[in-house]
């Protein structure tokens, strides 16, 4: 991950906002993703991984990776927007290095370049197993900010 920039929230109510694009999103919850801590520009989450994570061999779906990764990219987003701003994902790529397994998957996003109408995030996933952390996927995730509706 790039070298660590600090950044100023635009909303007063950043920590709100965050908890509230991570509470509300039914899917994420049904997945069982789960916020750690954040920052702003800057979001960790973790899964507790089941078997209906799985793909037909075994490994981490890469579907389940994609969605952690912009999940919490755009949670680490959402630090950054101005009150009634919400982003939204208008591109990804994502990089699946390994295949995944183990007790969980971690996600550590931060924002790369802040914007008023886009903001660029890299999220890097992490399988761990016990005491072993390793990179399974990297992704680049633009998002757009759009005035609430």
């Amino acid at each position: 991950m790039s070298e660590s920039v600090e950044f100023t929230p635009r909303n007063p109510d950043f920590e709100q906002e965050t908890r509230r694009v991570f509470d509300d999103a039914p899917f994420i919850r049904e997945l069982g993703v789960e916020l750690g801590q954040f920052s702003p520009g800057y979001c960790v989450t973790r899964l507790p991984l089941q078997q209906t994570h799985q793909q037909q061999d075994g490994f981490v779906h890469a579907g389940v990776q994609a969605t952690l990764a912009d999940h919490t990219a755009g949670t680490a987003g959402a630090t950054l927007t101005g009150p009634g701003e919400r982003v939204m994902t208008a591109e990804f790529k994502i990089n699946l290095l390994r295949a995944a397994s183990g007790d969980e998957l971690e996600c550590v996003a931060q924002v790369l370049r802040p914007g008023r109408s886009l903001i660029v995030t890299e999220s890097e996933v992490f399988a761990v197993r016990g005491t072993e952390r390793r990179m399974v996927a990297k992704a680049i995730v633009t998002l757009a900010v759009v005035k609430q509706q």
